[in-house]
C-alpha cells in the first residue's frame, strides 16, 4: 500500500502545483476560486493533523485566502504529506476523531487518505469549471495525465 499512497500523494502535489500555477498565471482574485482552493489545502492539514494525533491546525475549513496564502499552503501542505507517507509503513488502523462540528467518527486512515485526495480532485474540478466560466482555460489536473506526465508521455 505505501507505494499506491506514495503515487496517490504524488499525484495530488502535482495537481495542486499546477492549479496554483494557473491561479498565479492568470493572476485570479476571484473570493470564491481561491476559497474552495483554500478549503482543498486546509481540509489536507486537518486531516494530516488528525491521523497525527496533532491539534488542529490553524487553518479555516472555509475561510478567505490570498493566493501568495494559497501558494506556500500548497507548499506546505504538499510536502507534509509525501513525508508522512514516506515515513510511514502501515497506514491500515483504525482512527477516532471529530469532525469540524465536533460529532464523533471512526475511519480506517487507509479510506481517509483515498477520501482526501479524492476531495481535493471535487474541488479542484469547481476551481476549473468557475475558471472556465470567467473566461480562463483551466489546467488539467487527471490523474492519466500526471501518469503520462511520469513515464513521459506528455507533452504540454
Amino acid at each position: 500500500m505505501k507505494k499506491y499512497f506514495l503515487k496517490l500523494y504524488q499525484y495530488n502535489a502535482w495537481a495542486n502545483d499546477r492549479v496554483i500555477a494557473r491561479l498565479s498565471r492568470e493572476d485570479v482574485k476571484d473570493e470564491k476560486i481561491l476559497s474552495i482552493f483554500g478549503h482543498v489545502l486546509a481540509a489536507q492539514f486537518l486531516w494530516l493533523h488528525r491521523i497525527k494525533g496533532l491539534t488542529p491546525p490553524n487553518v479555516k475549513l472555509w475561510g478567505e485566502y490570498s493566493l501568495d496564502t494559497l501558494e506556500k499552503m500548497a507548499k506546505d501542505a504538499n510536502q507534509q504529506w509525501l513525508d508522512f507517507v514516506e515515513s510511514n509503513d502501515n497506514f491500515d488502523r483504525e482512527l477516532t476523531y471529530t469532525n469540524y462540528t465536533g460529532d464523533p467518527y471512526t475511519n480506517n486512515v487507509e479510506s481517509i487518505m483515498m477520501h482526501l485526495v479524492n476531495h481535493c480532485s471535487y474541488h479542484r474540478a469547481q476551481v476549473a469549471l468557475l475558471l472556465r466560466q470567467q473566461g480562463f482555460e483551466p489546467i488539467n489536473t487527471d490523474l492519466i495525465t500526471y501518469d503520462r506526465v511520469v513515464r513521459g508521455q506528455w507533452k504540454e
